[in-house]
């Protein structure tokens, strides 16, 4: 007797639909799967044999083969006992194979019956309901994920007799299922904490304004760390759109919470500067999201940036420029979002107080050698660059608390909102993401403001790169300004967020 169930596979980003056919037919007792099994998959056999039996159902002593289609598409993971057990009653004739249609599922099979979690349920759900399939089967674990996605009817079920149960009558058990809960967590940092640097919390609220990238220069204990921290208090909140893509890229990587799984906070990743460039990029056998893919739509925080090996650094490239990473296997090319904001921190020098000959104890050398680690290409990607001074006696002592997030973050808002009308034809949403044909358009100077402009590219020797971060960050200089043309004024700011740089590297 012929069975067959809907499952999905991930690849990258992607949801691959995966047919699993069951046959059970006269012949010698065995089980055999066909279709481009992985060694994990072909394991099923024995796991869904063994917990049918302790679950009090005995396969019949009977030929069973199981496919899965399609087969020049490699299968991997448990994810598949589930789809598998179901299939294989139906084809054994316990359970009536048109209950199986239209259905997808999902989970991995213990030995005693009971069905564990699997990561990527959410794209599979999303998948699911997009195609119109009647409803989803998935581990209870996963069920507040599954619960997301509102346009197709999910069950959770915690062993196979629930699964057995549940599909005889699926409308009594959808009836009582809960709303998802959707948790966020209390802020637990304030830029009021941080005492004295007004000009580096300026340039933070400027870079996460317009969605730019920022490099944090100056010595250990200065608050480059602190102050990158609190970034995340002043970004506009997430709207629904991005919390489900959030989600679904946290899902795939196995990340998120079984209790709050909604992402409802933008992301602040600190990778460790040891980190290989594939922990950066993603990769891995089936390539799964990595550090920049989990910052999209949030921040991607690398201190002791130097420090950082050069191919990991030189990896940022491209990603910066376009805004998502494309990985070739011999599998196929995998496409992960990477739409994020790079707050980078670092010393002047390997003993960090370069400049101030008076402390510092490196050559001229050394301190050549290290700036060197951070190429030319990888700077003129980055916006803002900021020198972050050591904090005096007087700002450590004083009674008076600086501006806090509350206020920082309505102005950003505000510019924010700005934006979001400016290019609601464009495609993009902030001033970070501009190309040089949108910059023209959008980026107009008074007689003033091109004057000085001028003055600095023949000066500063600005590379059309670095020409055209100038005039993004002066654009969101002028919309935290409520100015729709840009001044001098913003000019002038713009070029000393670009002028440490020089200081630093000629």
């Amino acid at each position: 007797m012929f069975a067959s169930v809907l499952s999905a596979a991930i690849f990258g980003m992607e949801v691959c639909p995966i047919q699993v056919e069951a046959d059970v037919s006269n012949g010698l007792p065995s089980f055999s799967m066909v279709g481009y099994a992985s060694a994990q998959v072909k394991e099923a056999q024995e796991r869904v044999r063994t917990a049918l039996k302790n679950s009090g159902v005995a396969l019949p002593p009977r030929r069973i083969t199981v496919n899965f289609v399609p087969a020049d598409i490699k299968k991997e993971g448990a994810g598949f006992d589930l789809p598998v057990a179901a299939a294989v009653l139906a084809a054994s004739g316990m359970l009536k194979p048109e209950l199986l249609k239209d259905v997808m599922m999902v989970g991995e099979v213990s030995l005693n019956g009971e069905i564990h979690p699997v990561s990527g349920i959410l794209p599979r759900v999303i998948h699911a309901g997009e195609t119109g399939l009647r409803f989803c089967v998935i581990p209870f674990g996963n069920l507040k994920e599954g619960l997301l996605v509102k346009n197709i009817n999910v069950m959770g079920v915690r062993t196979l007799k629930e699964m057995l149960l549940f599909l005889q009558n699926p409308e009594k058990h959808f009836a009582g299922q809960e709303e998802t809960k959707r948790l966020t967590d209390t802020e637990t940092v304030d830029f009021k904490e941080i005492q004295g640097q007004e000009g580096a919390k300026r340039a933070a609220e400027i870079a996460a304004a317009g969605f730019h990238n920022i490099l944090l220069i100056g010595p250990p204990g200065a608050g480059k760390t602190m102050l990158a921290r609190r970034i995340p208090t002043i970004m506009p909140d997430i709207t629904e759109e991005e919390a489900m893509e959030l989600t679904k890229i946290y899902s795939i990587a196995g990340l998120l919470s079984e209790e709050a799984p909604l992402i409802l906070k933008r992301p602040f990743r600190n990778p460790h500067h040891t980190s290989p460039p594939q922990a950066l990029t993603g990769g891995g056998r089936n390539p799964g999201p990595g550090e920049i893919t989990l910052s999209h739509r949030g921040i991607l925080f690398l201190d002791e940036f130097p420090e950082f090996s050069r191919a990991a650094l030189e990896a940022l490239r491209q990603p910066l420029e376009d805004r998502e990473i494309v990985l070739s296997r011999a599998s196929g090319t995998y496409r992960f979002p990477a739409n994020f904001m790079l707050v980078a921190a670092m010393n002047p020098c390997p003993c960090g107080y370069y400049p101030d000959m008076n402390r510092c104890i490196c050559t001229e050398g050394q301190v050549s050698h290290y700036l060197g680690k951070i190429s030319r290409p990888l700077l003129d990607r980055i916006d803002i660059c900021t020198d972050i001074p050591a904090v005096t006696f007087s700002q450590m002592t004083e009674q008076e608390k600086g501006e806090g997030s509350f206020e920082m973050k309505a102005r950003v808002e505000a510019a924010r909102d700005i934006q979001k009308d400016r290019y609601k034809k464009e495609g993009i949403r902030f001033n970070g993401e501009l190309t040089g044909k949108q910059i023209k358009k959008y980026c107009s100077c008074t007689k003033d403001g091109e004057r000085l402009l001028g003055m600095a590219f023949e000066k500063m020797k600005f590379s059309a790169r670095s020409y055209h971060k100038v005039l993004r960050t002066a654009r969101t200089i002028a919309d935290l300004d409520g100015k729709e043309k840009i001044d001098s004024s913003h000019i002038g700011e713009a070029l000393s967020c670009r002028a440490f740089d020089k200081k630093y590297w000629n």
